[in-house]
């Protein structure tokens, strides 16, 4: 555990410093990609139309099980090797880790649809949000297309830095490895659609349970940024929106950093949107909060999720001392 720990803090600033360098994943498949590659071939070959919904069911059980075992097999492998090389070995693990985590990329992304709201308006703002949600951008006005970032940005703080990290300190580059290919398979095949309602189910059903302590997790850590940025009112606001708010999700766990972010930044957030044509109905969480937002108010959340890293990284030093001394 002492070596995990110290090896996240190490690949938490990494990925915070370098992120995802273009020229490299231009030259190299992105492991996320490999997995993605995997889980079309499953897809393809056992994804049949003709097949009773049963039948699909369980073989997106197994598929996604197989998947799960050949990530944990070459998770352990690569720590085998690793541990094998001595400081080496540890330093390339950090660079594996790092690749796995999104914090730099997510921050970046984000601030493009600020940029975009500033420099081309209404129409850059939703070509740069359409990169990152999957709701019709066509639809957006300035603040929908401001509280689509910012769901974006909590969700993704949550299942792309706090998740990913989550399940390296505790099961090591084997959970790491899993949970990034779970994550993969839901948004891949875990969605709703005709296609993949039998066939995803259960990547759809095993991310939620993956998800489920890091969601919560990053609520708490949202809070201790928000706290950092603008004191304990911001902070105890932000405990209470996501205690009160975090059900009215539809999602078992987004609505917790959503709910957080929300409170903490003053703003409602969710409420009806369209996905694909088709209108979904939400309560706004934190409703009592401005509705009429826009781009400095993404740039107020991409720093609440700039100090709730921080204080993600002060608990992983903080723990990794506490194991040192014990």
């Amino acid at each position: 555990m002492e070596y995990q720990l110290l090896v996240l803090g190490l690949a938490l600033v990494l990925d915070r410093l370098v992120g995802d360098p273009p020229w490299l994943w231009s030259r190299l498949p992105h492991p996320v990609v490999v997995f993605g590659a995997g889980i079309s071939f499953f897809d393809r070959l056992l994804n049949r139309p003709s097949r009773p919904a049963t039948s699909r069911r369980v073989f997106g059980a197994l598929s996604i099980v197989l998947l799960l075992l050949i990530s944990v097999a070459v998770g352990a492998l690569l720590h085998y090797v690793f541990m094998a090389l001595g400081p080496l070995g540890a330093a390339l693990e950090v660079v594996v880790t790092a690749v796995f985590l999104a914090q730099k990329s997510l921050l970046d992304h984000v601030r493009a649809v600020a940029n975009g709201l500033r420099c081309n308006g209404l129409e850059g703002g939703r070509k740069a949000v359409s990169m990152i949600v999957g709701r019709d951008p066509s639809t957006l006005d300035e603040a929908g297309v401001s509280r689509a970032a910012l769901e974006s940005l909590s969700e993704n703080f949550a299942d792309g830095v706090v998740a990913p990290a989550f399940w390296y300190a505790v099961l090591g580059l084997p959970g790491l490895l899993a949970y990034k290919m779970l994550n993969t398979a839901d948004s891949m095949i875990g969605h709703k659609s005709e296609k993949y309602l039998h066939f995803g189910w259960v990547a759809a059903r095993l991310d939620d349970v993956a998800n489920w302590p890091a969601a919560r997790l990053s609520g708490f850590l949202i809070a201790g940024g928000a706290w950092l940025m603008a004191g304990g009112h911001a902070a105890s606001r932000c405990i209470n929106v996501m205690m009160r708010d975090h059900g009215l999700h539809r999602s078992p766990n987004s609505g917790w950093p959503e709910a957080a972010a929300a409170g903490a930044l003053d703003v409602a957030l969710a409420g009806p949107r369209v996905y694909g044509g088709e209108r979904v109905s939400e309560p706004m969480m934190n409703a009592a909060g401005r509705r009429k937002i826009g781009a400095s108010d993404i740039l107020s959340g991409i720093a609440l999720m700039d100090r709730a890293w921080w204080v993600g990284l002060a608990l992983v030093a903080l723990c990794s001392s506490v194991n040192f001394i014990g």
